[in-house]
């Protein structure tokens, strides 16, 4: 018999061993988890406050902002802790749960992405058939397939992690438990997660991006067909900036989880992992909701009540 001596808790290493960017790094992501939270707390606020604003495509918004809101929590805050600290360990119960909730925002925001684009896709290019098409129902079902995806996607892949043995290194090259690092820990064969974290990267992050991709291309081929130049600038700068923000989400997760663990470098996708952990959720506030004038009003009169 082999003698186990089973992990119980990660180191986590951090985004950076150097103590003088420490300092600097806290603040940072101080603002951003600040930015982050507060924006979307105000995206959801706003939404539920407003009751113009209880139609399919501020449901999905808010939705993104909850989601939002759930995927730099399971992160940050502990990530502040630990270099506020430097009690840099985690126990294995919070490591999971990490994984869980972080993968299940993964899941859920890229499903979301797709569910966003199908919404006005239907609202430019059928306008007419809209209201009937996205009404309440498919609403309601389409958030149950998000919900479904993501729930599903973060059971198989932490189900799959608790079976793996840790058994000796326990130092996470991370700024938290994310499935790669994790994998390369193992003292178990990881190929059956590997293949899996495989197959969910094709469908979930390729298949999403390429139907996302998709219907904004019907979108723009429908701009394309407005008659007013001025029309066509608006939809155009709505577009463009969604398209980016998608595939500044898209990009780092295809990347991460396409190859095996093995091929790893923890320094450089560290980097990575901050694009899609970090800098999404605190770009869709501004992207998707502030830029646009009835979610603004809707804003003004949450500040109003709270000022009367």
């Amino acid at each position: 018999t082999m003698n186990f001596s089973i992990v119980n808790e990660f180191m986590i290493l951090g985004l950076t061993q150097k103590s003088e960017l420490q300092g600097i790094l806290f603040i940072v992501f101080l603002c951003i988890y600040l930015v982050a939270l507060l924006g979307n707390l105000l995206i959801v606020v706003a939404i539920i406050y407003n009751t113009t604003l209880h139609t399919p495509m501020y449901i999905l918004l808010l939705a993104l902002a909850v989601v939002d809101i759930i995927c730099t929590t399971s992160i940050i805050p502990k990530m502040l802790g630990t270099m506020l600290t430097s009690e840099n360990s985690i126990s294995y119960g919070g490591c999971m749960s990490q994984l869980f909730f972080f993968t299940w925002s993964l899941g859920a925001e890229m499903v979301l992405f797709t569910t966003m684009a199908y919404d006005r896709y239907v609202a430019i290019c059928f306008p007419l058939r809209y209201s009937t098409i996205m009404n309440h129902y498919t609403c309601v079902a389409l958030l149950s397939i998000v919900m479904a995806i993501a729930v599903t996607n973060s059971w198989v892949h932490t189900g799959l992690i608790l079976r793996l043995t840790f058994c000796g290194p326990n130092t996470v090259d991370h700024f938290f438990c994310e499935i790669p690092p994790l994998l390369a820990l193992s003292c178990s064969p990881v190929r059956v997660n590997e293949v899996m974290v495989y197959v969910a990267d094709i469908t979930l992050a390729v298949g999403d991006f390429t139907l996302t991709c998709i219907s904004y291309g019907f979108i723009i081929a429908a701009i394309l067909r407005i008659r007013t130049t001025e029309g066509k600038k608006k939809a155009f700068s709505t577009c463009s900036s969604h398209l980016m923000v998608v595939s500044l989400y898209y990009s780092p997760v295809i990347y991460t989880y396409i190859r095996p663990a093995s091929s790893y470098t923890f320094e450089k996708d560290k980097v990575v992992a901050a694009l899609y952990t970090l800098v999404t959720p605190t770009l869709n506030p501004i992207v998707y909701s502030f830029r646009n004038k009835e979610m603004q009003s809707g804003i003004r009169k949450v500040f109003a009540f709270l000022k009367g």
